[in-house]
């Protein structure tokens, strides 16, 4: 894989090897089709292997998102479908664990709002700036679906059981503010200043010695790594839930804007 194999993510090199990475669908707010989510499992391998590049920094195209999450034919494509299902979950646990595996830093510049892939990708970093206005949710849980494809993993990590099980099961929106406050983000900004500050921070990485900036994020990283079987259950289960009655309803309520009534919180006639 080459920068210039990447269909869906735009690079722009910054000066003193720090790497600009645009995720760019723009016209459906960044969201995940098949070939972006399989484009953020390879990122991360191609940042590690390129001596030129020693920090990188994702943001999102345009003024409304970072990445609002899968395109809803994308996950429409996947609910009760085995065989896509399968991918998706290889896929979703490569995200996560291919950005621990990246020796250098990663900074997110969470321009807007962030779902799902994207949001797993914009926690998972090791810096991260985000816009107050901006917006987060898992989402998962709205769709019918469990926390799965990086919560489980860093949630609790970053802003504590308490908050990570109200969040995640409620699927609430989250702004800037808030989300620097429980700590799920490094530090908020004004929209205006997000980028301009994520690619300072990197900036000030990639002036550091590399050597102690990566075993220090390797050392840290070991935290979410004894965390893994954690999440690779969270996935399954996540994956399991997909094949229910409750995502096909969460799948056409969001299709049809409107509110889910699902079928397992339905009384017993």
């Amino acid at each position: 894989m080459r920068y210039e194999d990447f269909q869906f993510i735009l690079f722009d090199r910054q000066s003193d090897g720090v790497l600009l990475a645009t995720l760019n669908r723009p016209e459906v707010m960044n969201a995940t089709n098949a070939r972006l989510h399989w484009e953020l499992t390879q990122l991360w391998a191609v940042v590690d292997q390129d001596p030129t590049v020693k920090v990188v920094v994702v943001t999102g195209a345009g003024d409304r998102a970072f990445s609002a999450g899968g395109d809803l034919a994308f996950v429409e494509e996947m609910t009760g479908n085995h065989e896509v299902m399968s991918v998706v979950m290889k896929e979703a646990s490569d995200i996560v664990y291919n950005m621990l595996a990246c020796e250098k830093p990663i900074v997110t510049a969470i321009n807007g709002v962030a779902v799902g892939a994207g949001l797993a990708v914009a926690l998972l970093a090791d810096v991260s700036v985000m816009a107050e206005g901006a917006r987060i949710t898992d989402g998962h849980a709205r769709l019918g679906v469990s926390a799965g494809d990086h919560a489980a993993i860093v949630w609790p990590l970053l802003c504590g059981m308490a908050k990570a099980k109200y969040y995640l099961m409620t699927a609430d929106f989250i702004d800037g503010k808030e989300a620097e406050r429980l700590g799920l983000v490094t530090f908020c900004a004004p929209r205006e200043d997000v980028l301009p500050r994520a690619l300072a921070i990197a900036a000030r990485l990639a002036g550091g010695s590399q050597a102690a900036i990566r075993a220090t994020k390797k050392s840290l990283n070991n935290w979410m790594r004894m965390a893994g079987p954690v999440f690779d259950n969270s996935l399954a289960l996540e994956m399991l839930c997909f094949m229910g009655a409750d995502a096909k309803e969460g799948v056409d309520a969001l299709r049809n804007k409107r509110q889910p009534s699902f079928p397992s919180a339905r009384m017993p006639s």
